[in-house]
């Protein structure tokens, strides 16, 4: 009995794909299991797909097609779901009724949420996407042979091209640190002369470290528990004065506002003084 890497389908993919990969333009390098291969190229890079294989370890093939922070059984899962494609089209080669391969759209989800863990684990370069996305089997794809048969095995042809739009939504580590600034109201920004882009240019050290001048310079305790409301009295009253006070600079700003606020209590001070 013949033995395959992982399994038949898998096997047959890679040996197609370095049978191929020389003939770019050729019908064997443009069929979905070389296709499929080649999208896991364009994931991982050649040597993590292609040496396991040489090597005849699918142990290997695992370790790095987790390393982008998949599990085990989504590896699995997309093992399974390529052989059941394979299985599926070789029956079809002997029927002479085409069944509709319902794995067609399963492999390419189950490529696009390995794609997109790397996206959102460890960033992508723009070539890295458009190379992806160009693979997939979509009607924006340039390919007449990836286009015809998205057509025969797509109940919806645009599925695929929607659920990468759609995976797309899921946050970079980048974006995700982005979210975790500690904004303060925009308003009180505006009155250092910082506006939205330049808080959102700044990372949550520099703005954590805008904020606690901000809390100094109104001489908050800026591990207060009632900081915020406290801050919020001070700028009241700054409105109030109907004086708004700016240099063109944040940081000068700031100590002008200091130098008001103490002249202010200086004058009640003395002012007290006198009177009693």
């Amino acid at each position: 009995m013949k033995t395959y890497f992982v399994n038949e389908a898998f096997d047959k993919a890679i040996q197609d794909y370095l049978l191929s990969k020389d003939k770019e333009e050729g019908k064997l390098f443009n069929s979905f299991l070389v296709v499929v291969v080649r999208m896991l190229i364009s994931i991982y890079g050649e040597l993590d797909i292609i040496n396991p294989y040489q090597i005849k370890s699918e142990e290997a093939l695992d370790s790095n097609l987790m390393k982008y922070g998949a599990k085990k059984e989504d590896i699995d899962s997309f093992k399974r779901l390529l052989d059941g494609f394979y299985q599926i089209e070789e029956r079809n080669t002997r029927s002479v009724k085409r069944e509709v391969n319902i794995y067609f759209i399963e492999v390419q989800k189950s490529l696009i949420d390995l794609f997109t863990l790397k996206r959102v684990n460890f960033g992508l370069t723009p070539n890295e996407s458009k190379e992806f996305f160009n693979l997939l089997y979509t009607p924006g794809t340039n390919n007449a042979l990836r286009l015809s048969y998205n057509f025969l095995n797509a109940e919806n042809i645009y599925e695929i091209a929607e659920y990468y739009k759609e995976s797309l939504k899921a946050k970079t580590k980048t974006e995700e640190v982005k979210e975790e600034k500690n904004i303060l109201g925009f308003d009180i920004y505006k009155m250092f002369n910082y506006s939205v882009a330049d808080i959102s240019k700044m990372n949550s050290d520099e703005v954590d470290k805008l904020n606690k001048e901000i809390y100094e310079s109104f001489d908050i305790n800026e591990n207060a528990i009632n900081k915020d409301y406290l801050l919020e009295e001070k700028i009241k009253e700054l409105k109030m004065q109907n004086n708004p006070i700016t240099t063109g600079n944040g940081y000068v700003d700031i100590l002008l506002i200091m130098s008001v606020i103490v002249t202010t209590i200086m004058v009640v001070v003395i002012f007290g003084t006198l009177v009693f």
